[in-house]
């Protein structure tokens, strides 16, 4: 099984109930290209239908230049907590303000510099 976005595939190599690793066309031994997506099952309660818990991590060992050492883990975690019963549309939509939000400059200068602007 292979997952393939933004012309890049990573292909499944380790499973874990709820969990399953890919590795990307760079992963070595000693250079990270992975993905890591988990899922959690929603537990209702008496008052309560509970929410379905999701994680998509991506990990890439990067160069570094002006740093103490030559390479570094780059980390994304991404965690989604979704409502049973939530409608479609909407999800979609949250996804869709998500990835905006992600690619938007004000995202890019808080991962690249630590600045926060509003």
């Amino acid at each position: 099984m292979s997952v393939t976005f933004n012309t890049k595939t990573y292909t499944a190599d380790s499973f874990q109930q709820n969990i399953i690793g890919y590795v990307g066309a760079s992963n070595t031994n000693t250079v990270k290209d992975q993905m890591v997506l988990k899922r959690t099952a929603a537990k209702a309660t008496p008052v309560f239908s509970g929410v379905a818990r999701s994680n998509l991590k991506l990990v890439k060992t990067l160069t570094l230049t002006g740093a103490k050492t030559a390479t570094g883990d780059f980390i994304a975690d991404c965690s989604f907590s979704n409502p049973v019963g939530s409608n479609p549309t909407d999800v979609d939509n949250l996804m869709a303000d998500l990835g905006a939000a992600i690619i938007a400059t004000f995202a890019k200068n808080m991962v690249k510099n630590g600045t926060i602007s509003n």
